[in-house]
């Protein structure tokens, strides 16, 4: 039993296992008084190997300390290469949200395979447990190439949204059709013209006070680096930079995590940041400052592709993987607030 959260340290569930259940999220359950965690499973992934995922894991909590393996709320379909979620395709970051109009819950994943590059696949269920059911095998919002993203239900006028980088130069913010299922045709570009290392993903959105904030990571592979948090009033107005939220972190990679998610405390005004370590052996600076440089050397002639290639097969074959990512971590820190600015400090241990 965990009666902390100590950040970077392996965490097992109620069995004994590793919790597997990356590029996350965390929702409140107010029902059941339970929070859920879900996201990818890496379990059968191994460096070298064809396995990228093994489908969408889900665990449960009552303390946030100590989660219980609920098991695949979607599973791989590793026998059909041309479907989506076959475990050698990267499935990143799935997203659910409920629809009220529809009484559906909805997910989103980001797919990346081979040249037919980056899509979504958009399913949906009558509970959040599943069966699943897909809506569109391959999808790309706006006509667009979509990474890293997040969705998010406005409480007040029931509208959802999407952000998400359109690799790698700007992120998009994008209504939601009614059903949650598609974009509207109503979007908005941020961060524009910004190439790796700098171009922003992994967006997460928040809110405090009635002000709306994302944080983002810039681009860097599986290699951590500097994280910013911004500021906006209109989901579809001007973002407003407020820097890097992470204070003390010398060396720059928001504590050698990726932040996934907010968690706020129900009843209470108490954030939570959720990240991923996905390379737990890595915590140098000098380390940081080598890859960055190289990758900004190596975008620095890049040419965004603008035009998305829509109805291409996917390709067939099983792809390698050098990423090691079953050994990754989970970083969880408590955010604080500096003026209107959430800021992250590092804990060894801290309780909730």
């Amino acid at each position: 039993m965990y009666s902390s959260i100590k950040p970077g340290k392996v965490w097992k569930d109620t069995s004994g296992n590793r919790i597997q259940a990356h590029g996350f999220s965390v929702f409140y359950n107010e029902k059941e008084n339970l929070y859920y965690w879900y996201g990818e499973n890496k379990e059968r992934t191994k460096k070298g190997g064809y396995v990228w995922h093994w489908g969408v894991r889900c665990y449960v909590s009552k303390d946030l300390y100590n989660w219980e393996d609920k098991g695949l709320i979607i599973p791989p379909e590793p026998d059909d290469l041309q479907s989506p979620l076959h475990p050698t395709y990267c499935m990143d970051r799935p997203h659910i949200i409920f629809c009220e109009k529809t009484g559906k819950y909805v997910a989103w994943l980001k797919i990346m395979a081979g040249e037919v590059s980056q899509f979504m696949t958009i399913m949906e269920a009558d509970t959040f447990m599943g069966p699943y059911r897909t809506v569109h095998k391959m999808y790309k919002p706006l006509h667009m190439d979509s990474g890293d993203f997040a969705l998010h239900v406005d409480k007040n006028t029931k509208k959802a949204y999407i952000f998400f980088e359109r690799p790698h130069f700007e992120l998009i913010c994008a209504t939601l059709t009614e059903d949650y299922t598609a974009v509207s045709g109503e979007y908005s570009a941020h961060y524009e013209n910004l190439f790796p290392p700098y171009t922003r993903e992994a967006p997460t959105f928040f809110e405090h006070h009635g002000k709306k904030y994302l944080f983002t990571s810039g681009t860097s592979g599986y290699y951590p680096n500097q994280s910013k948090v911004c500021v906006f009033d209109d989901y579809h107005g001007e973002y407003r930079d407020l820097g890097d939220p992470c204070v003390g972190d010398r060396t720059n990679t928001t504590f050698n995590s990726q932040i996934t998610c907010v968690l706020r405390i129900p009843g209470t005004d108490k954030l939570i940041a959720c990240a991923d370590r996905w390379m737990p052996q890595w915590w140098v600076p000098k380390m940081a400052k080598q890859i960055l440089s190289g990758m900004e050397r190596h975008f620095k002639d890049y040419v965004p592709n603008r035009e998305a290639l829509e109805g291409c097969p996917l390709p067939g074959v099983e792809q390698k993987h050098n990423e090691n990512t079953w050994k990754s971590n989970y970083v969880w820190l408590p955010i604080e607030w500096n003026g209107e600015k959430p800021v992250l400090r590092w804990q060894d241990e801290w309780r909730v």
